[in-house]
């Protein structure tokens, strides 16, 4: 199987697709502007204490104050308060953890009144994005993740990854990491630790350390609320979170960008730095590499996925409805039960991907097409287990129902990808009023003549509908080259299956939007 990343740089947004066999199993999209990221450590003021629900609100800068619940403060509340207290404190030096005497863990059972009040400065970690009409979740059990360790300031214990499953590799990572572990650190072992050497391990820790202890020195500047660390490049991070060794490429149209991945990818593994490449095409990354096709084709309310079977997919309130269609599938088959096992067997591969894809979370209802073995929904189950277990995500599947209704939990962290794939028509815009289209390429040329004439650009792109492009294209005396002769300008024409048919937007070659 080939693991690949293609990853597009714009100066508005960064969007990274993550490809298996080709094939597009999760998308990220990150504004340049997006704030409140999970791992981000804010300096709070509590707003309001609510003992009815044993939890508090938070200004951590957003237009709704953040919830964070007491079971989410974490048994080592108190030293961190404590260590909040003498790093913002006027006129001290910044603290050092060594001389920070721990505090009494807070009872589990507590309540929130007994530790917070109104108005109390608290140090917080965002938890979950903000979603819908509910500004972050937070917690105050502090965790710095790096790609082989997760440090927890002020806890004593070490922790290794239930999916590792060799006992021994448990052992010798506990042992390991029990022999470098400074006090009052904590660390959690993951999965990628695995085979890890101590060198990697403890220069990974050290580093780890030291962003946490540059912490107080931002805090004594800091002022309520602040963002005090942030978590890494959203790139940078997805590539910590999913890089294994057998990935094979990792695209990237942005140079800078592309060197900042493969500086990463050398820092932890040397040898696979050469799969990082620049792609300097013509065409813009996502078209070269089948991904824009491909966005349009999964994102819909109905996917297809086999032999005429489609998937139609809802979303309420409370919880998200999948429901599994056989469409002309139907007619083919020895019998409706075999018909509708190879179905529903399709139907989970395809559903495994679009949760990961569209990173759907809550509660996931799967309605299959009916099915009376008892045997043959247990392989459904396991199919479904299976597909679901390369989701990084917490997850929770429950056996099918008589009524062959699967329940799925899965965590949601951050907003649902959404992507409307639907386009507004090509002659009226939506408007239901139809301008000339004879006039459209003499607009086209009109603003070019502004933009070199008027604005003085240099370099302009323009982006349009491939039916378009290929018209200004056409000839052996082209269209376009006409108009650089007149304007004594030389310009681009990309083609973009992703815009309307009378779409047009002008870019510079940095990619800024001119009109």
């Amino acid at each position: 199987m080939s693991n690949e990343l293609v990853i597009e740089v714009n100066p508005s947004e960064v969007e990274i697709a993550y490809l298996e066999d080709k094939r597009l199993v999760e998308l990220n999209r990150e504004t340049s502007d997006a704030k409140f990221a999970v791992g981000d450590i804010y300096l709070g003021k509590v707003k309001k204490i609510m003992p009815g629900l044993n939890a508090a609100f938070v200004d951590v800068g957003y237009e709704k104050d953040a919830f964070l619940h007491y079971l989410d403060l974490g048994p080592q509340f108190q030293t961190l308060n404590k260590f909040l207290l003498q790093s913002t404190s006027k006129g001290k030096k910044p603290v050092s953890m060594n001389k920070i005497q721990s505090e009494p863990d807070i009872f589990k059972e507590g309540k929130i009144t007994d530790v917070l009040s109104s108005g109390q400065l608290i140090l917080v970690q965002i938890s979950k994005e903000p979603i819908s009409t509910k500004g972050p979740r937070l917690t105050s059990e502090i965790s710095i993740a790096g790609r082989n360790l997760v440090l927890m300031p002020f806890s004593d214990k070490v922790s290794i990854s239930q999916k590792l499953k060799s006992n021994d590799e448990k052992s010798r990572l506990r042992k390991l990491i029990q022999s470098i572990r400074p006090k009052k650190y904590g660390v959690i072992v993951r999965t990628a630790a695995e085979g890890t050497k101590v060198a990697e391990l403890d220069k990974e820790l050290r580093s780890l350390v030291a962003k946490w202890e540059a912490v107080p020195s931002k805090l004594k500047q800091s002022k309520v609320p602040s963002l005090v660390a942030g978590e890494l490049d959203r790139t940078i991070a997805m590539i910590r979170d999913v890089y294994n060794p057998e990935f094979t490429n990792i695209y990237v149209n942005d140079k800078q960008s592309a060197s900042e991945v493969k500086d990463y990818v050398a820092s932890i593994a040397p040898e696979k730095q050469k799969i990082v490449k620049h792609y300097n095409g013509d065409a813009p990354i996502f078209e070269h590499f089948g991904i824009e096709k491909q966005i349009k084709a999964l994102f819909g309310k109905t996917v297809s996925f086999k032999s005429g079977a489609y998937l139609i997919i809802e979303h309420t309130e409370a919880f998200h409805v999948i429901d599994v269609n056989s469409g002309n599938r139907s007619k083919a088959g020895s019998d409706q039960e075999t018909n509708a096992l190879e179905v529903n067997l399709a139907a989970a591969v395809e559903i495994a991907r679009q949760l990961r894809l569209r990173d759907m979370g809550g509660i996931i209802v799967v309605d299959f097409i009916d099915m009376h073995s008892n045997e043959n929904r247990m392989k459904v189950l396991e199919k479904m287990r299976e597909e679901m277990s390369k989701d990084r995500t917490k997850h929770n599947i429950l056996p099918l129902s008589k009524f062959c209704l699967m329940q799925i939990t899965r965590q949601r962290v951050r907003p649902e990808m959404h992507i409307e794939t639907a386009e507004k028509c090509p002659t009226c815009r939506g408007t239901g009023e139809v301008a000339s289209t004879l006039l459209f390429v003499d607009e086209i040329y009109n603003n070019l003549r502004y933009i070199y004439q008027e604005l003085f650009r240099k370099n302009v792109q323009i982006h349009l509908h491939p039916y378009v492009a290929a018209y200004l294209n056409c000839g052996l005396i082209s269209r376009k080259y006409k108009w650089m002769w007149k304007l004594k300008r030389c310009f681009k024409v990309v083609s973009k299956s992703s815009m309307g048919f009378l779409d047009c937007k002008f870019y510079d070659n940095d990619g800024e939007i001119i009109l």
